[in-house]
């Protein structure tokens, strides 16, 4: 029986490939970690510092992991638990907390918030929780929470900017755009500001400002409104005069626009005229201080002359 002998070629062939391929990782191998290298000798860390950062990925990464797994076998509370264990034993717990955005306000308030969190294991941080209740302090607009590994609690305050003094019975109040409350304010603190003033005028902030925007060259005088009757406008200018407006937005910015008019051409404001009443559009009524003791006092001088 004849005997076949396979070609010894071909088995040198494909020990040939086999070694070229080997050659080739080898030389891929070599050249990504020439780049990772480079690229580390670029960024400005030690060998220490990279052990660290390299660490604390891996065991982030391994907590997460542990934390996906827990959830899909359907015990994500024992997980939690679980992984918080882990995390706080690698040193992944609120150590540090870093506030940033307060200009204006009191960020004491923001710490005695956040401290609550302290030493507690990350996964178990309450960002939604904490965010609610910074949001709760009369200055905070907005607040972002974050954690960021190993050890920090970021926030960043987003705070409401005051725009005007509210008049209460009591005291004044720095009030924003939407007329909510920041904090009381002294009356030498409140001179140069606008002051806003009569029942429910804190929720007619914004309606006020449309209504000045309408006359944008009186603005700037304008010292004081009074919300009058849970209905109108009276304006008092930096002159010490006072302007009452007619009820109704679109009446109220024409009759303010009409004045801003008359004022250009006769120069109203830092006149004699006391006060101006444009309730009854088209007519303008103008009071003067004395005047009606004039007249009275020209009657009798012309009685006593006949």
């Amino acid at each position: 029986m004849a005997k076949i002998k396979r070609s010894a070629g071909k088995g040198v062939r494909r020990a040939a490939r086999s070694q070229g391929r080997a050659a080739g990782a080898r030389r891929a191998k070599a050249q990504t970690s020439s780049v990772l290298d480079r690229a580390m000798g670029v960024l400005p860390f030690t060998d220490e510092q990279w052990s660290t950062i390299w660490l604390t990925l891996i065991i982030g990464a391994g907590v997460g992991l542990a934390f996906v797994i827990a959830n899909f076998a359907g015990v994500p509370a024992m997980a939690r638990a679980q992984v918080a264990q882990m995390a706080s034993d690698a040193g992944f717990e609120v150590q540090s907390v870093r506030v940033t955005g307060t200009n204006r306000m009191d960020e004491r308030q923001v710490y005695a918030r956040a401290l609550a969190q302290r030493e507690r294991p990350m996964p178990l941080v309450e960002i939604e929780e904490l965010r609610a209740d910074l949001l709760q302090l009369a200055w905070v607009k907005d607040a972002r929470v974050s954690t960021q590994l190993p050890g920090t609690l970021a926030i960043d305050i987003v705070e409401r900017v005051p725009h005007a003094v509210l008049e209460k019975p009591d005291r004044l109040m720095l009030i924003d755009r939407t007329g909510s409350e920041l904090e009381p304010i002294s009356p030498e603190n409140a001179a140069e500001m606008l002051r806003i003033g009569g029942p429910g005028a804190a929720r007619q902030v914004e309606a006020l400002d449309t209504l000045l925007a309408a006359a944008p060259a009186l603005s700037p005088q304008v010292e004081a409104a009074e919300w009058v009757g849970n209905r109108r406008w009276n304006l008092t200018f930096r002159s010490g005069q006072v302007l009452a407006l007619p009820e109704g937005a679109n009446q109220s910015a024409s009759a303010l626009i009409k004045f801003a008019r008359l004022d250009g051409r006769n120069r109203l404001l830092g006149g004699e005229v006391a006060a101006f009443d444009m309730r009854s559009p088209p007519r303008i009524y103008m009071r003067v201080p004395g005047r009606a003791d004039r007249i009275e006092l020209d009657a009798r001088e012309r009685e006593d002359a006949e």
